[in-house]
Order: C-alpha cells, then sequence, then structure tokens
C-alpha cells in the first residue's frame, strides 16, 4: 500500500482536510488540487501536505504524472446561491468531473468520485440500495447523479471507476463545516444550549462519521475492482440510519438535556439565517431516505464504518470543547459554505 501517489481535488476542504493526512499516515504520497478558496477557513491547525492551486476546470494529463489514484472531491456542496440558476452552478462541476475521468481513463489511473446518499432523494419507507430507484429533491443531488451517469458511460474493460455514495458526513475537521446537521447541532447545543430544527424532524438520514469516510476512500484506492462498469457503493453503517428528531434528542441528551425548538416557532432563534433552509418548506423536508449498505460489506470485505452516531456525537463535542467553540466562532460564516461563497 505505502508509496502510491493519489491526487486529491477539492483537497482543502472539509473532507480533504482530514482523507490528506490520514492517506500520508497510511504511507501514500498525496498531492491535493485546489482553488484555495477555502484555505484559511480553519477552525484549527490541519496537518501539512502538499497542495498545488489550481482550478479543477484547468485540469491536464501533466496533473495525472505519477499518480496512481485520483479522489475527486472538487465541487459545488449547497443549494441555492441567490440568482444564479441550477445549470450555471453546477453543469462546470459535472464538466470538469467528467473531464478528469476521461484524463484518468486515459492514462489507466483509477478514479474515485464523492458522490451522495442525497441522491436517494425521496425514499418509500425501505432501506434503500444501489440499484434502487432515486429521486434527487435538489440540484446538488440532481448534479451528483448526472457525474455518475456520465461516469456509467464512460466505464468499459480498461476503466472501472467508483462512486462513494457518503451518507451525511460529520464529525472534526480543521476546515470545519457547521452547516451540516449533526455538526450543527452539537454547535448549537454548546453554545446557545438549545437545538433549533428547520423542520418538523420526520425527515430519516443516513450518517457517516468522517474518520470512517477517510477510511472508505483508502479501501477503494486499494479495492481490486476491475469490472467494466461503474462501481456505486453507499458508505454508512445501518444504525446510522435516524430520523432528524433523533438526533437532535441525541445530542440534546449528550449536552446535558439542552431544548430542542422548532424554527417554525421560534424564528427569532435564527437571526444570523444559518439555520433556515430554502428546500425545507412549512417546516416539512421532503428529503427523506434510509440507505442499505450490503453492497460496501461486499466490494469492500476489510472495511466497515467503526462509528455510530452516538460515539461520534460524543468525540465531537469532546474536541469543540477543548476548543472552546463559543457562539462567535460557531456563527462564523466561514464555516457555513453558503455564506462563505456569497461573501
Amino acid at each position: 500500500m505505502s508509496g502510491k501517489r493519489i491526487l486529491i481535488t477539492g483537497a482543502e476542504g472539509y473532507l480533504g482536510s482530514i482523507i490528506a493526512p490520514f492517506l500520508i499516515e497510511c504511507g501514500y504520497e498525496v498531492t491535493g488540487l485546489d482553488t484555495g478558496f477555502f484555505r484559511d477557513a480553519l477552525l484549527y491547525t490541519v496537518s501539512p501536505y502538499r497542495v498545488v492551486q489550481k482550478d479543477a476546470r484547468d485540469f491536464t494529463v501533466e496533473d495525472l504524472k505519477g499518480i496512481h489514484g485520483v479522489i475527486h472531491l472538487a465541487g459545488i456542496s449547497n443549494d441555492p446561491f441567490g440568482d444564479l440558476t441550477a445549470e450555471a452552478i453546477y453543469d462546470p462541476t459535472r464538466e470538469y468531473a467528467l473531464h478528469i475521468a476521461k484524463l484518468c481513463k486515459g492514462k489507466g489511473v483509477r478514479f474515485i468520485f464523492a458522490s451522495s446518499c442525497s441522491i436517494y432523494g425521496k425514499g418509500t419507507g425501505v432501506f434503500l440500495d444501489e440499484s434502487g430507484e432515486v429521486h434527487p429533491q435538489t440540484p446538488y443531488s440532481k448534479n451528483k447523479l448526472e457525474i455518475e451517469e456520465g461516469l456509467k458511460r464512460l466505464a468499459d474493460q480498461h476503466f472501472s471507476p467508483i462512486a462513494l455514495r457518503l451518507s451525511t458526513v460529520f464529525g472534526l475537521s480543521p476546515r470545519m463545516r457547521f452547516d451540516i446537521v449533526i455538526n450543527m447541532f452539537v454547535g448549537m447545543a454548546l453554545t446557545s444550549r438549545e437545538i433549533v430544527l428547520n423542520s418538523d424532524g420526520l425527515a430519516w438520514r443516513p450518517n457517516v462519521d468522517i474518520r470512517d469516510v477517510a477510511r472508505a476512500f483508502q479501501a477503494a484506492v486499494e479495492s481490486e475492482y476491475s469490472e467494466p462498469e461503474l462501481l456505486i457503493v453507499n458508505i454508512g453503517r445501518d444504525d446510522n440510519n435516524l430520523k432528524i428528531r433523533d438526533i437532535a434528542d441525541l445530542v440534546a441528551g449528550e449536552t446535558g438535556g439542552v431544548a430542542v425548538k422548532l424554527l417554525k416557532e421560534n424564528p427569532e432563534s435564527d437571526k444570523e439565517g444559518l439555520v433556515k433552509s430554502q428546500v425545507v418548506q412549512d417546516g416539512v423536508d421532503t428529503r427523506t431516505y434510509r440507505v442499505s449498505f450490503a453492497k460496501m460489506k461486499k466490494w469492500f470485505p476489510g472495511f466497515k464504518c467503526l462509528y455510530d452516531v452516538e460515539s461520534g456525537v460524543r468525540d465531537l463535542i469532546a474536541g469543540l470543547r477543548e476548543l472552546k467553540l463559543d457562539a462567535k466562532l460557531f456563527k462564523d460564516r466561514r464555516f457555513y459554505r453558503l455564506q462563505k461563497i456569497e461573501d
């Protein structure tokens, strides 16, 4: 395993800031490629790794020299963006993802795409697997699906790309995100002694600790998969499929029994506009799905997710307390992707 050279696009984001140092610790030689937009959005010091400042749209075959595998994280991770159309935002990310994949195909380089379980969108109550129907509810999710479809068309006997459909990620990262559900709930509980839900909390979500995400990408790098089609694998664990309200109650319990409120009934609790979501209408979030991870166990037999939500939340609470997280830092717009980009 050691000595393999891995290129990570979007290496200076929430995920890349954990994945890159982890792979280096495991003996890989890692190079990041990033625009640097979030470089200074640091909650704490990041372990050093080499990053080439470059836009993914400018990726060339020269960037693949000596590379064993590409982990493609670069993209846009929020909906919506003011007056910009979804096409204006997401079409370029699809184009450069597939451009990089084509270059990898030409050079015999493994291509691993960070997809999302949000593609499932609106489930029917059953546990969804990779062969089931998908109903993406947002431009972000539709973009992930479009890239998967493009990779399916590229795959052949000489190119076996992998798409990891990540559950909703949570956990501590140097380039923190407080705009994702568990991280936001923990930040609220620690800094304001209340948790505010932007919906009724009845929607289901699969969740995965960011440390397990790093290990999943390593498993994909080491996989001997060589079939002439795109391998799609859900990443998570069965017992981390939880309702939003149950997650809030768990976090509340782990932080001393803080209050859980609904934004619809307490609009004054979101003066900064960090909690409200335009995807949620009248307190209802249509994005609700539970996911099966049986295929992950088949294709990555030596891998399993180690952290359930309860243990991951406890570690996150301990980490944020050690960093002395306060309300000012928690509400810093650098840690909210939409707000940071708008600024």
